[in-house]
């Protein structure tokens, strides 16, 4: 059984992202009478639709069975697929972690997963808050009106990655305008041509522009840390080594990218999705002002709510089942993530925003063998931002209408104006 065409076509379009409830209501009606099936949206190869919890555990969990690299591991209309295939030699622009199976996946992570464990981040903490009190300054400056998207939400993760990297703060504009045009190539707003992305040659050469820039830059770095190795993770990529061997030009490039991109954009949507939550909710606002140890539920709420991955695309390596249907060698399928933190087995009241919710088993951060790399460093730095700014936000409200990013592969709130009164 085929997914509406209305209903394929709008899981895959960047606008129904940026509308949110479009989205939600194409999944909500998923997951209740078709919660695995496949969808041919207009100019895409068919895939299937993993809307469900327990699938998508289910399909993360077996990692052998289900490959990320074997095909495009973000949702690619057919055109953009063959010419980045003639490009490149196969299916990615750039090859990361995300791209990657194993072997390959699990020596490139061992490369950095030490720098990303919990006890290794603890020597930050301070460093985070000294960054976290300087955005909070910031704020309460500015007059009790700002955009706390743009003001801080972005900035705050993009220099606290960048200055785990080792790009000096100067850099930091553009790394924040190269990652909003490769994650927000859709958006008019955000993409490097300042246009709506309609011709899909034109809309790959922007990114590819976008990519390239981001390799000459790394390039560079990568010469700078061989010759001068520093207490950075830049030096950790430029000096790497696998099964004895230095990282490849395209492997390392492709890992600066996705520590650069990844690495603060996500934290950045929830941090900006969970405030324009606060404002929308003042009931949740006063629970979570009275009572502070309700932090760490109401970040995993954040990002449950948020979920700035929107999917991510895997392929069957052999004929297999899932959700009780067969599934041949070869078929693609894309992981719903939004559609797996609304499931209403999982989750009460799932569109409902509970600081307190618990438990909260949401899947934003993956699961299994691909479960994200940063997700300490992400929760950490958001939980540092809540403990210096809640005892200080003594109120705030929407200040206007918050608008979302048009792109269904990585994307949250581009604007969220907001009134508050500090202390």
């Amino acid at each position: 059984m085929s997914i509406p065409q209305e209903i394929a076509d709008a899981i895959v379009d960047p606008k129904a992202y940026a509308n949110g409830k479009k989205v939600d209501d194409a999944f909500a009606f998923l997951r209740k009478e078709m919660p695995f099936a496949q969808a041919q949206p207009e100019g895409f190869d068919p895939f299937w639709v993993v809307t469900k919890h327990a699938d998508i555990l289910e399909v993360e969990r077996q990692n052998e069975l289900f490959h990320n690299g074997d095909r495009a591991t973000v949702v690619t209309p057919i055109e953009i697929d063959k010419k980045v295939r003639e490009l490149m030699g196969g299916p990615h622009l750039v090859r990361s972690l995300v791209q990657m199976d194993n072997p390959d996946h699990m020596n490139y992570r061992k490369l950095t997963q030490g720098w990303f464990m919990p006890q290794n981040l603890k020597k930050l903490e301070g460093r985070i808050r000294e960054i976290a009190k300087v955005f909070i300054d910031r704020m309460a400056d500015m007059g009790g009106e700002c955009d706390f998207a743009r003001d801080v939400a972005f900035l705050f993760p993009l220099h606290v990655i960048m200055e785990v990297l080792g790009v000096p703060e100067s850099d930091e504009p553009r790394m924040l305008k190269l990652t909003q045009e490769l994650f927000g190539s859709a958006d008019p707003e955000l993409n490097r041509r300042g246009e709506a992305a309609n011709d899909f040659e034109a809309g790959l050469a922007a990114l590819q522009e976008t990519v390239g820039e981001f390799m000459a830059y790394f390039n560079d770095m990568t010469e700078d840390r061989r010759a001068h190795p520093r207490e950075d993770l830049a030096s950790v990529i430029a000096n790497g080594r696998i099964e004895g061997q230095p990282l490849d030009h395209f492997a390392a490039m492709s890992y600066y990218i996705i520590a650069a991109t990844a690495g603060h954009d996500t934290t950045s949507n929830t941090t900006a999705g969970g405030l324009w939550a606060l404002a929308e909710n003042p009931g949740q606002f006063a629970k979570l002002k009275a009572d502070p140890s309700l932090i760490p539920s109401y970040l995993e709420e954040s990002i449950r709510w948020v979920t700035p991955v929107k999917h991510f695309m895997r392929s069957a390596t052999a004929d297999a089942v899932v959700h009780g249907t067969k599934v041949a060698k070869g078929d693609w399928m894309m992981l719903s993530y939004p559609s797996g933190n609304r499931d209403e087995d999982v989750f009460a009241d799932p569109f409902t925003f509970k600081v307190d919710r618990s438990p909260n088993k949401h899947v934003s951060f993956g699961y299994g063998a691909h479960v994200c790399l940063g997700q300490h460093l992400g929760r950490m730095e958001m939980r540092i931002l809540w403990e210096e700014l809640l005892p200080r936000l003594q109120s705030v409200e929407l200040n206007g209408a918050p608008k979302l990013s048009e792109a269904n592969f990585v994307c949250g709130p581009k604007a969220v104006p907001i009134r508050y009164k500090m202390n």
